[in-house]
């Protein structure tokens, strides 16, 4: 396997993982599950979205004020899980060494700090009528914006090295000890006196929000999810033609 055909792998995590270092079968599988991830996406963002600014009752206590959650739930969850989704790919990088697993960690990096400001944006929008202010230092407000400054510190980080390979390592040890901020965010809300709202879906209980708001939440939680991967793979898809260009061109250099 030259650099004319493959992502140069250090060293294999199992067979099932390490043929996807093939960037040709992996850019083939990409391009069939892309499909399946972008219409389905914009469908049900779109039905989501518009069942809960239109279909969907305004709350009996916050108003219409309430419509910001179908856009703000759906980023906070992103925002948290495409974080794990980003320190889980540093750990394989770390204790594998395996080439996608760098880049899909270099690219789901700039799409959370995207959906992690929309979250922020989204909840100083919600909070200005709830709250009487834009942002309060609040445990659960403090915490995802120290996950938006990870996110920019590790998307820099990966990228300010001549050597790719020392961006990769630095970007997935700041990674993985940013993933402590993960169960602060998580439980702020539970560990601390704050004014951000307990979640309202749990798995251990029955939701505390009326069946007339929580659909629409789902299809645009669900669609939006959907978008986030989609956008990730197109992009990872991009960076492997990327490499692999450049590993054509070297080949052809050096063979010159």
């Amino acid at each position: 396997m030259d650099a004319t055909t493959a992502i140069p792998a250090r060293r294999a995590p199992g067979r099932s993982l390490h043929r996807f270092a093939n960037p040709g079968r992996f850019l083939r599988l990409a391009a069939r599950v892309q499909p399946f991830l972008t219409w389905p996406a914009l469908l049900l963002t779109a039905a989501g979205l518009l069942g809960g600014l239109f279909l969907s009752p305004a709350d009996y206590q916050q108003g219409d004020a309430v419509r910001i959650m179908y856009v703000h739930v759906p980023a906070a969850w992103l925002a948290s899980s495409g974080y794990a989704a980003l320190a889980a790919a540093s750990f394989v990088s770390i204790v594998w060494r395996h080439p996608l697993a760098d880049l899909a960690a270099a690219e789901i990096g700039p799409v959370g700090a995207a959906v992690t400001a929309l979250c922020l944006a989204t909840g100083s929008l919600w909070g200005r009528p709830m709250w009487g202010a834009w942002w309060v230092w609040d445990a659960r407000l403090t915490s995802v914006l120290v996950l938006f400054f990870l996110y920019i510190g590790h998307t820099m980080l990966v990228r300010a090295f001549d050597d790719p390979e020392r961006g990769y390592r630095a970007g997935a040890i700041l990674a993985l000890i940013g993933a402590v901020d993960l169960p602060i965010i998580k439980y702020s809300v539970n560990w601390w006196n704050t004014l951000h709202q307990p979640a309202s879906i749990t798995l251990t209980g029955a939701p505390t929000i009326s069946g007339s708001l929580l659909w629409p939440l789902g299809l645009s939680t669900l669609g939006i999810t959907l978008g986030f991967w989609a956008i990730v793979v197109a992009r990872l898809r991009a960076a492997v033609m990327e490499r692999r260009i450049r590993g054509l061109l070297s080949a052809r250099a050096a063979a010159a």
